[in-house]
C-alpha cells in the first residue's frame, strides 16, 4: 500500500469519527427532548478496484420501535377518556354534592325536613314558619343551581370538543407539510431525522384526542388513521368541522339539531354510535359528556324536582290548592313538560309575604283565604308524611319503583358517586399503562452513560488517525529530504 493510499485511509477515518462525535453529542444534548429518536452512525469499508479505500459514512439511521410507540399511544388515548369523563363526573358530582356534606342537595332536603318537625312542634310559631319558608325556598333554589351546573358543563363541554377540533385540523395539516419536508429531503438524499422527531411530536400530541393508527408509504411518509379506520392524513390531510354552541339549555339535544355534531370531510360522524370514527380519546368523551352523560344526570334531576313538587300536589295533603307548595314557575305542574323542571321549580307566591302571599298558609293551606286554628298541624304534619312515604316514581331511572324523597335523592347522588370512582379507577389504571409504557419506550432511547463510552472511542479512533496521517507526513519529509 503506498504511503498516498494510507493518508487517503486515514483522512476517511478522521472524517467517520468527526461524524461519529457529531452523532454522539447530538444524542447527548437531546437526550431529554421529546419524541427524539436516538441515532447511530452506519459505517462501511470502502474499497477502490480491489483495494481497500478506507471508512465511509452510509448514513445515520434513527432507533425507535414503533410498536411500543402505537401502544403508548393506543394508553394516551385510554387516558384521555378516563380524564375527561373522571373531569365531568367530579364537576357533576360537586354540583349534586356528596350526602351528609353542607350545601349538597340531601342536606338541603334533611333542612326542609327539619324545619317541617320544628314547625309541626310549633305550628303558631311565626319565626318556625318562616323558616319553613327558607328552607323550602333554599330546596328550590338547589334544583335551579344542579340544573344551571350541569348545562354550564354541556357548554364546557362543547367549547372543548371546538378547541380540540381546531388543534386537530391545525395538527393534521403540520403533519401533512412534516410528510411532504420528508420526502423532498428523501428524493435529494438530505437527512430526514430531525423532521421525523417532528412528525412523532405532531402525531403524539393528537393522540390522547382520538385514537391513531399508522402506516407507512413511499419515501418514509406515512398515513394516520383512527383506529375505527376514517382517514386522517393519506398524502392531504383530513379536516374536521364543528360549530360551538355559547348557550345550551335542556331542550337542546344533538338529536334535535339544536346542537352540532361532527364531521371529517364532509362525512357526517355518528359519535353516539358505539363504534364510531372517533371511539376512544377525549374528543370521544366529550360527546359522551354533552350529549349523554349530562342529559342524563338532567333527566334525573328534573324527575327528582317533579317528584317533590307532585308529592305537595296532592289533594289528600292539602284540600284548599290545587297546586302545591312547589310550583312550575308558579303554574301547576304539567306532566308533559317535565324536561327543565328542576330549573322553574319555585315556592308557591302564595306563601312568600314579599309576593303578597301570607307564611301562615303553610300551617293552613296553600289556598286558605283566612286563618284556622293557629295550634293545628295537621296540614304541616301531612307534608312531612309526604316528604318520608314510599311514592311511585313517574319517571327516570326509578320510574316504576317506590321510596322516599330524601332516599330518591341519595340514590341520584350514589349513582354520580359510582360513576366517578370508576372513572378515577380507569383513568388510574390509563395513567400507570401510560408511564410504564413510555418508561420502556425512555429505555431504548439515548442512555448518556452509554453515550460518553462511545465518545471515548472516537477519541481514540481519532487519535490513532491523526497520529498515522502524523506518521505519514513525518515519511513524505524524509523522502523530500534525500
Amino acid at each position: 500500500m503506498s504511503l498516498s493510499s494510507s493518508l487517503a485511509n486515514a483522512m476517511t477515518g478522521l472524517n467517520a469519527s468527526a461524524r461519529s462525535a457529531q452523532v454522539v453529542s447530538s444524542n447527548i444534548a437531546n437526550a431529554m427532548t421529546e419524541g427524539y429518536g436516538r441515532r447511530e452512525l452506519e459505517l462501511s469499508s470502502q474499497t477502490l478496484g480491489r483495494n481497500g479505500a478506507g471508512v465511509t459514512v452510509v448514513g445515520t439511521t434513527r432507533h425507535a420501535d414503533p410498536v411500543l410507540i402505537a401502544d403508548r399511544r393506543s394508553a394516551q388515548s385510554e387516558q384521555g377518556s378516563a380524564s375527561t369523563m373522571s373531569s365531568f363526573l367530579g364537576q357533576l358530582e360537586s354540583a349534586i354534592g356528596i350526602p351528609g356534606d353542607a350545601g349538597s342537595l340531601s342536606a338541603t332536603i334533611s333542612q326542609f325536613e327539619n324545619a317541617l318537625i320544628e314547625a309541626s312542634s310549633r305550628p303558631d310559631s311565626t319565626v318556625r314558619l318562616q323558616n319553613v319558608l327558607t328552607a323550602s325556598q333554599d330546596l328550590a333554589g338547589k334544583f335551579n343551581a344542579i340544573s344551571d351546573d350541569i348545562q354550564n358543563l354541556r357548554v364546557q363541554a362543547d367549547n372543548q370538543i371546538f378547541e380540540q377540533v381546531s388543534f386537530l385540523n391545525k395538527s393534521l395539516k403540520h403533519i401533512e407539510y412534516l410528510n411532504q419536508q420528508i420526502q423532498n429531503h428523501s428524493n435529494t438524499n438530505r437527512d430526514v431525522n430531525a423532521l421525523v422527531d417532528q412528525r412523532q411530536v405532531a402525531i403524539d400530541a393528537i393522540s390522547s384526542i382520538v385514537p391513531l393508527k399508522l402506516a407507512d408509504r413511499d419515501n418514509g411518509t406515512v398515513a394516520l388513521f383512527t383506529e375505527m379506520g376514517a382517514i386522517l392524513v393519506d398524502g392531504r390531510a383530513g379536516t374536521f368541522e364543528f360549530s360551538s354552541t355559547p348557550t345550551i339549555v335542556p331542550e337542546m339535544t344533538i338529536s334535535s339539531g339544536a346542537l352540532s355534531g361532527l364531521s371529517l370531510n364532509g362525512t357526517p360522524i355518528n359519535t353516539n354510535a358505539e363504534r364510531n370514527a372517533i371511539k376512544g380519546g377525549s374528543l370521544s368523551a366529550l360527546f359522551q359528556a354533552r350529549d349523554n352523560t349530562l342529559v342524563s344526570a338532567q333527566s334525573e334531576i328534573d324527575s327528582i324536582a317533579r317528584n317533590i313538587i307532585e308529592r305537595f300536589a296532592d289533594p289528600a295533603l292539602d284540600p284548599t290548592s290545587t297546586g302545591g307548595l312547589f310550583t312550575d314557575s308558579g303554574a301547576s305542574f304539567d306532566p308533559l313538560n317535565e324536561i327543565a323542571i328542576s330549573q322553574r321549580i319555585s315556592v308557591s307566591s302564595a306563601v312568600i309575604p314579599e309576593a303578597g302571599g301570607a307564611i301562615w298558609r303553610i300551617r293552613d293551606g296553600i289556598g286558605a283565604v283566612s286563618q284556622g286554628d293557629v295550634g293545628n298541624a295537621d296540614t304541616i304534619n301531612r307534608m312531612l308524611g309526604a316528604l318520608r312515604n314510599s311514592t311511585l316514581i313517574a319517571s327516570g331511572s326509578m320510574s316504576s319503583g317506590s321510596t322516599s324523597f330524601a332516599n330518591l335523592a341519595t340514590n341520584f347522588a350514589s349513582q354520580i358517586g359510582s360513576a366517578k370512582h370508576a372513572s378515577e379507577t380507569d383513568l388510574t389504571y390509563a395513567i400507570t399503562k401510560t408511564e410504564t409504557l413510555r418508561t420502556q419506550e425512555l429505555s431504548g432511547g439515548v442512555d448518556t452513560d452509554q453515550e460518553m463510552q462511545k465518545l471515548l472511542l472516537v477519541e481514540r479512533s481519532y487519535a490513532a488517525n491523526a497520529k498515522i496521517i502524523q506518521s505519514i507526513d513525518e515519511l513524505f519529509d524524509l523522502l523530500l529530504g534525500i
